[in-house]
């Protein structure tokens, strides 16, 4: 189990991890990208295009999300056709972009997907996610996060934005349904 305690320099989070109860619940992990899946830093190639790295084990945590039932999507202020091919490729069933009026969103996106907001996980990194992070069932955020965003967190991930803080989430979700020895065993068997 990955643990929610206090690590010597990490922050804390402002808020109470939910019961087990509730991180059962979660049904839909919704995401920011820049400084959750990637680690914030935004590169332009000499052409013009933008260019960003996702980690595999994201991925892998992704796959391993949709195939024990649960939806994703991404709420991102940016745009751009890398965003846009990594949703593709993760499969990703909810992609909003170039959405900083993130609150708004929010509501549009529980319209129309008939979803209650406790039953979704948010991980946010900086101001415009407060509005989403403060009405969710489990509010997660990074160690580089944004000082003000801590005190709306329930919980800050071990690992740093875009080195696998999403796939550490799914675990503690699946761990909390009692699903991720499946995962497990699915890889165990030769």
């Amino acid at each position: 189990m990955i643990p929610d305690h206090p690590v010597p320099g990490r922050p804390r989070a402002g808020r109470p991890r939910p019961a087990n109860s509730v991180l059962a619940a979660i049904e839909f992990l919704l995401l920011d990208v820049d400084g959750v899946l990637t680690d914030g830093r935004i590169w332009f190639g000499p052409d013009g295009h933008e260019y960003k790295s996702f980690h595999v084990h994201d991925a892998a945590g992704m796959f391993a999300w949709h195939r024990e039932g649960g939806q994703s999507g991404f709420l991102s202020g940016r745009a751009g056709e890398t965003v846009e091919r990594r949703a593709k490729e993760l499969g990703v069933h909810e992609v909003m972009l170039r959405r900083t009026d993130k609150g708004p969103a929010l509501d549009e996106m529980l319209a129309r997907r008939n979803l209650d907001p406790m039953r979704i996980c948010y991980v946010g990194d900086d101001l415009v996610d407060l509005p989403v992070m403060r009405r969710v069932g489990f509010a997660v955020t990074v160690p580089e996060a944004r000082h003000e965003v801590f005190a709306a967190a329930q919980h800050v991930t071990e690992r740093s934005a875009g080195f696998g803080v999403v796939r550490d989430v799914i675990e503690i979700l699946l761990q909390a349904r009692g699903r991720w020895q499946a995962v497990l065993d699915r890889y165990e068997k030769p």
